[in-house]
Order: C-alpha cells, then sequence, then structure tokens
C-alpha cells in the first residue's frame, strides 16, 4: 500500500490541525460509515507523533502520515490518496486497486 499526501491535503493539515515538521497523521479504519470499498466503515485519522507499528508510510512537507499494522486490512489491496476538496473544506480520499492480495 502507499500513502500519497497532494500538497493542498498537507496545507489543510498544517492550517486545520495544526501539524509541525516532525509530526505526524495516522489513518485508520473505523465502524459505521462507507467508503467507496467498504460498507460499514469509514476511514478515520488522528494526530499520531509516534507509530509503533507503521505498515505504511510517507512523508510531505515534513509531516509523517502512515497506517498502523493493526490496520492494514482496511488498505489492504488499494493506495490511499489524500487530497483537498474545497467544497467541504477538508481532506478527500481516493482509493486505487494496487493488485495486493485482498
Amino acid at each position: 500500500m502507499q500513502i500519497t499526501v497532494t500538497k493542498e491535503a498537507s496545507n489543510w493539515f498544517h492550517d486545520e490541525m495544526g501539524v509541525k515538521s516532525g509530526e505526524g497523521v495516522r489513518f485508520f479504519g473505523k465502524v459505521y460509515g462507507k467508503t467507496p470499498v467498504h460498507d460499514g466503515f469509514s476511514l478515520g485519522m488522528v494526530r499520531d507523533d509516534r507509530p509503533l507499528h507503521p505498515s505504511s508510510k510517507t512523508e510531505f512537507d515534513g509531516v509523517h502520515y502512515f497506517v498502523d499494522r493493526l490496520d492494514e486490512w482496511f488498505f489492504k489491496g488499494y493506495d490511499l490518496t489524500v487530497d483537498y476538496d474545497d467544497k467541504t473544506d477538508g481532506p478527500k480520499y481516493d482509493y486505487k486497486e494496487n493488485g495486493e492480495l485482498k
């Protein structure tokens, strides 16, 4: 799984969540909601500066974005692009199949 964060999304995380260089954001699956790839689950995010067991990570503008090993199930078979949605003034998530076994 690969995580891609756009410049616009990065700006949102800096401005709205106050993340700074050296800090982090963790993405995870949570109960309730719906995504294009899961019914009954939605994608959550939280500030987390100390990943214990990241299974996927990327860095953009000095911020570490990652998924923990315990949440691999939610993203298995997909790459995640985090972009900015000006209509909702928040992040939007795009899942792209990557050929990994689901």
